[in-house]
């Protein structure tokens, strides 16, 4: 098992850095308000808008791509570092229902709770959050990448949706991010299994 960190030692650890300071990036942590499938705040008093440094620095890189390509626009993290013991309470409302595939159960441990994962959409200059067919934390198909083009021809999303996702994909792939296939909005830095064996858990 790799080591682990209480969470309300990264404020003071350098290995993690504060995302209210990479240029480019806006924060609306939606775990830390009720606006979420828990429909409550699982972050307070905690403040979890951080992630490791490896993981900022691909943050950054990604929203200086978008600046380029969209001058104004940013990066909206809707979360990052999420704790092991904010994990555990979101697999308790799941668990047990055919909703838990869309979360890491607790023993495995989700990258966020790593700091290496990001749960982010797209601002426009005027700060508007690009619409992406569903809301954040939507937990059905319609939120799958894997299902975009099915999707498509069915009438449940727009082409201006999947140019919203792809758009938000290319930012993200240019700080090294990777996708997956059930949520538009989750992007992993490095590869899981090695997350897992080499990074601290946030506890």
């Amino acid at each position: 098992m790799s080591a682990t960190i209480p969470a309300e030692s990264v404020a003071g650890n350098a290995d993690y850095r504060p995302l209210a300071t990479i240029e480019g990036v806006r924060l609306d942590l939606r775990y830390a308000s009720p606006d979420n499938f828990a429909g409550r705040d699982l972050y307070s008093p905690l403040d979890c808008g951080f992630l490791h440094r490896d993981a900022a620095g691909a943050l950054a890189a990604s929203a200086d791509w978008l600046a380029r390509e969209r001058p104004g626009w940013a990066l909206l993290v809707l979360d990052a570092m999420r704790p092991q013991r904010v994990q555990e309470q979101l697999w308790a409302v799941l668990a047990g229902t055919e909703l838990e595939r869309y979360l890491a159960p607790p023993e495995r441990g989700s990258i966020h709770s790593f700091g290496m994962a990001v749960d982010v959409t797209l601002c426009d200059a005027s700060g508007r959050e690009l619409d992406m067919g569903t809301p954040f934390d939507c937990l059905d198909e319609r939120s799958h990448p894997a299902y975009e083009e099915r999707l498509l021809a069915a009438g449940a999303i727009g082409r201006g949706h999947v140019e919203n996702r792809d758009l938000l994909r290319a930012a993200m792939r240019q700080g090294g991010w990777h996708g997956i296939s059930t949520e538009w909005w989750h992007f992993d830095c490095g590869d899981r299994m090695a997350v897992r064996a080499t990074y601290a858990r946030i506890l």
